[in-house]
């Protein structure tokens, strides 16, 4: 069976997310982000906050999302994931348009 782990986590967030809890001023408990995470419409509870943060638990599209405004950060702050620049990507299909252009000869 295929494991997607990213150094024997399971997702790439949880570290940011015990990071912005601890960080808010009063600090937040797991219980007080599980419940604001409720009144948004997302049931979890302090052991699911718990198991994302110590990266035993993935995290879906969705709950990203709603972590996300929680902490009114992007996503990609919480994925880890610096804006992407010509520096450190290059786009995919710059390839496959010189290799669009061969096939149809």
């Amino acid at each position: 069976m295929f494991k997607n782990k990213n150094n024997n986590s399971n997702n790439l967030c949880g570290k940011k997310i015990k990071e912005l809890r601890q960080n808010i001023i009063p600090r937040m408990s797991q219980r007080a982000l599980a419940d604001k995470l409720q009144l948004m419409g997302m049931d979890l509870d302090k052991n699911a906050i718990q198991r994302i943060e110590s990266g035993q638990r993935f995290v879906t599209d969705i709950e990203l999302a709603v972590f996300s405004q929680v902490f009114c950060i992007a996503p990609s702050e919480l994925l880890g994931i610096n804006c992407f620049t010509e520096k450190t990507c290059s786009p995919i299909n710059a390839k496959i348009t010189n290799v669009d252009s061969e096939s149809d000869e």
